[in-house]
């Protein structure tokens, strides 16, 4: 067996041991991994190295920034009214509820950055109006939990930057290999499809179990649900405008009036501040102003850490041994290894999208895109994958495969505990959603559906 394949192995046995049987946090075990790790391969004197490796990614400190963004979101509860507004819009349509768990929850898991919580949260509002419109309680649970992990691929979504950073931080290709908004509209591009997806699925099973629209008495009024929550739709203007500008005009207009060097800063740090500026409208329009006090902020970001460092300390940890497994070349004698087996495209595309899956159903998304991710595209970038395609789909053949693949796939228990729905029934539907995931991780990485910003 390759030296490669040595240390995954050793890495995934001390996850599945940690996490899973012993139920300590991902972030510890991330943390042993590294150490043993570091025995076993000798290499206690590069530790330093490695650690400021971990330390010095910008995009780390991005993350952060969305991480408390998407506290400050959900705690004020500002998107609530505008997933009212999403609901009095498409509830008149049959299933509506089901489009509207889809459309609402894949934008909030977006910014919540929580899919069992976005399960939780969205999921109150349209777990039980599915269920009023005839949807089956397995179905309901299924097609919320599915909506809230599509949000781990689409911007601005934290793992997103741990992708971007395993394509950047590749000696091949480096940090000026692709801009941020250049980035995002790829991600864009690829989470379209995805969404399209699921709401064709959605139409089948209405077609199936025969559902009916909302009932009129339980839709909201859209004239009184638009004038609470309009200032909620503006949110994702806020976060998404400044990325699309970057990416249309940048070689034009903001080269031209702040010089090459400028316009690069410029992109660079749309991340840093676009997350605060939501946080600060999110302030501006929050109705209970108690909530957004000094104090009251303080208070959230306090609860919150609980939240925010188990997320960056297994980023940290995970670019610890990225930088490690380089060391090492574990990267070249994966790639190695793969070669040997004489896969095509097809073979190689297929074979990472089921070892992703499984994997997944021990290793949180966000441990797999920081850990492996260059591993991946490397490998796939061999055989032909656009390699920005390539890191673009890392959220999703990690993160969202993770929280809908048992038995890690806590989105599906989330969403079973609001729908009160048996288990065997909602396990079964659930691998009808597993399976077209699957195809669809298949079918865009080999570039068969046009993706916004792939040339």
């Amino acid at each position: 067996m390759p030296a490669a394949l040595t240390y995954l192995a050793i890495m995934l046995v001390v996850i599945i041991i940690w996490f899973l049987l012993l139920k300590r946090p991902v972030y510890e075990a991330v943390l042993i991994s590294f150490i043993i790790l570091l025995t076993i391969t000798g290499t206690w004197g590069s530790v330093g190295g490695y650690i400021n490796t971990g330390l010095k990614t910008s995009l780390l400190y991005s993350m952060t920034a969305f991480c408390a963004m998407s506290i400050l979101l959900t705690k004020t509860k500002v998107i609530d009214s505008a997933i009212a507004v999403i609901l009095a819009l498409l509830g008149r349509v049959t299933g509506g509820a089901g489009y509207v768990s889809v459309v609402a929850s894949s934008f909030m898991g977006a910014l919540s950055g929580s899919g069992p919580g976005n399960v939780m949260a969205t999921g109150s509002i349209t777990i039980p109006a599915m269920k009023k419109s005839g949807f089956p309680a397995e179905l309901a649970a299924n097609i919320e939990s599915n909506a809230s992990y599509l949000g781990n691929m689409i911007p601005p979504s934290g793992n997103i930057t741990a992708a971007l950073g395993a394509l950047t931080g590749m000696a091949v290709y480096g940090e000026g290999y692709i801009s941020q908004a250049e980035f995002w509209i790829v991600l864009w591009g690829c989470s379209l499809w995805f969404i399209v997806q699921r709401l064709i699925m959605v139409f089948a099973f209405c077609k199936v179990y025969k559902v009916k629209p909302i009932a009129k008495e339980d839709l909201p009024s859209l004239k009184e649900t638009f004038k609470k929550g309009w200032q909620g739709l503006l949110l994702p203007i806020i976060i998404l405008l400044p990325f699309v500008l970057d990416y249309f005009f940048k070689s034009t207009f903001f080269t031209e009036r702040l010089g090459k060097s400028g316009a690069s800063a410029m992109s660079s740090s749309l991340l840093i501040f676009i997350g605060g500026l939501a946080s600060i409208y999110a302030v501006i329009i929050a109705k209970d102003k108690k909530q957004v006090t000094p104090n009251a902020i303080a208070r959230i970001f306090a609860d919150g850490i609980k939240t925010i460092a188990p997320a960056i300390g297994v980023c940290v940890f995970g670019y610890m041994i990225g930088a490690m497994f380089t060391d090492l070349g574990v990267t070249d004698e994966m790639l190695t290894f793969m070669e040997g087996l004489n896969m095509g495209k097809f073979g190689i595309v297929v074979f990472i999208c089921f070892i992703t899956c499984l994997l997944g159903m021990v290793i949180p998304g966000s441990s797999l895109v920081v850990i492996f991710g260059p591993v991946f595209i490397t490998i796939l970038a061999a055989k032909g994958v656009n390699p920005v395609l390539a890191a673009a789909m890392l959220p999703c053949i990690c993160g969202v495969m993770c929280g809908i693949t048992p038995p890690l796939g806590l989105g599906m228990y989330a969403g079973m505990s609001l729908a009160n729905s048996d288990f065997s029934k909602t396990f079964k539907n659930n691998l009808w959603w597993v399976a077209a995931q699957f195809v669809m991780e298949v079918v865009v990485l080999m570039g068969v559906l046009p993706i916004l910003g792939i040339h």
